[in-house]
């Protein structure tokens, strides 16, 4: 009976939390009003992601000071207030994945393409509140994105 109980109350809670979630890919700004990266346009590809394969996020806007080594990138996923996945990464090696030759990035207009693999410990099937962000060698910040998505075992 308890089983049954936990169960039910599961599904409840998964219910409301997608209920609340806005719908996937639709990217909204977390960023201070300082972000280096004036976004004006930020999207997931594959949407839903694959566990285990390639994902992309393209970027396009306009840098303010350019990218520099040392830049970083971080993606957390949470379910429910909790976190549910975390991939870290150098900024640079992620653009490197997506095409881009040089990590130092000058000033000016841009297209960045983004890419990671997804983690094998990606809970399949359940929507979570994605922030994507990236901070430059220096410090400042580049960009910082929120979504909701999932992924499938594809």
């Amino acid at each position: 009976m308890k089983f049954i109980t936990a169960i039910t109350a599961l599904a409840t809670a998964a219910a409301v939390a997608s209920a609340e979630l806005p719908p996937p890919g639709n990217f909204s700004n977390c960023a201070n009003s300082f972000a280096r990266l004036a976004l004006t346009n930020f999207t997931l590809s594959p949407l839903p992601m694959c566990i285990g394969k390639e994902f992309c996020y393209t970027a396009t806007g306009t840098l303010n000071t350019g990218i520099i080594n040392g830049a970083t990138l971080s993606i957390t996923g949470r379910f429910l207030g909790r976190l549910g996945y975390t991939d870290n990464a150098n900024l640079c090696d992620a653009l490197a994945a997506g095409g881009h030759k040089d990590c130092a990035i000058p000033a000016g207009p841009v297209t960045l393409k983004i890419c990671r693999k997804l983690k094998l410990n990606m809970p399949p099937n359940i929507r979570m509140k994605f922030e994507v962000s990236a901070v430059n060698g220096d410090g400042g910040t580049l960009f910082c994105q929120t979504s909701t998505s999932h992924a499938l075992t594809c």
